[in-house]
């Protein structure tokens, strides 16, 4: 009896674990929000935004346009210091570190906080320079067999390595747009970042590259904390574990991908994810 409970314990924990994958379970938090509201000058854009978002693991943003999530996403590196009319108020710590603390260093936090944007922004550079660039400013290579290593780490790891690694000395421009996207990517995770943001990183990129750039945020999601923005809530429901959703400014519901989208707790995310509004 004694080696059948031993047994069926352990059957239990297998069972947890692979429900905890499945449902996006809680993990420990890496980003957490709270009390957070975004003006626009006059304009109230986010209002009380509160949510934790777990490491390692992907949190998808949906909402129809204009409604806040790209606000709180920019929030998060705080790109929003760079419009002369937004004001921040509430607290946003990323491993318990206050973002908007004066003493931080804004440089170090973008860093921290990678960004893929909606559309692909290689440098006029070539594919080893735009790579390189951000290892370089941040003196995290000591020598040039360093730089090499980040570089193809970086492209290995963003599924791009096999495709331009005898081509390195050409110009990032003249890839296509979701090999574009992918290096972006590698760009962004080359200076090692806590988190990676990706606003609408697949809405310029046809279906095939599209499949190619959802298969890289789930072969990174082990690693880092991701945060998607997203329109198309069939991405949202194949490449996150938690999904947040967003309407006229106020988060209205969170939680794990498959509840939100089978049992969600507002109407307003029913009425959203069947279509009769966004």
């Amino acid at each position: 009896m004694e080696n059948t409970a031993v047994d069926l314990s352990a059957i239990e924990r297998v069972e947890a674990a692979r429900t905890a994958h499945i449902t996006g379970a809680a993990k420990p938090a890496k980003v957490v929000a709270k009390g957070v509201d975004v003006y626009y000058g006059a304009k109230h854009a986010l209002m009380g935004v509160n949510v934790d978002i777990p490491d390692r693991g992907v949190m998808a943003f949906i909402g129809p346009s204009g409604c806040g999530k790209s606000t709180f996403l920019r929030c998060i590196n705080r790109m929003n210091d760079t419009i002369s009319s937004c004001r921040v108020t509430g607290n946003i710590t990323i491993d318990g570190q206050d973002i908007y603390d004066p003493a931080l260093d804004v440089v170090q936090l973008r860093a921290r906080v990678g960004m893929v944007f909606q559309k692909p922004n290689p440098f006029p550079k070539s594919i080893y320079d735009n790579v390189a660039y951000g290892p370089r400013i941040h003196g995290l290579a000591a020598n040039k067999a360093e730089l090499d290593e980040i570089v193809q780490k970086s492209l290995e790891k963003a599924a791009l390595w096999g495709e331009v690694k005898d081509r390195l000395a050409d110009s990032g421009t003249g890839l296509s747009g979701g090999q574009q996207q992918r290096l972006c990517i590698a760009r962004a995770i080359a200076v090692s970042p806590d988190v990676i943001l990706m606003d609408e990183p697949c809405s310029a990129l046809d279906p095939i590259a599209t499949a190619k750039v959802e298969t890289l945020i789930d072969e990174l999601r082990s690693n880092y904390c991701i945060i998607i923005v997203t329109h198309s809530m069939q991405q949202a429901a194949r490449v996150s574990q938690r999904t947040a959703f967003f309407h006229l400014g106020t988060l209205v519901e969170e939680g794990a991908t498959q509840t939100i989208f089978t049992n969600p707790v507002d109407q307003r995310t029913q009425d959203y994810i069947t279509g009769r509004f966004g």
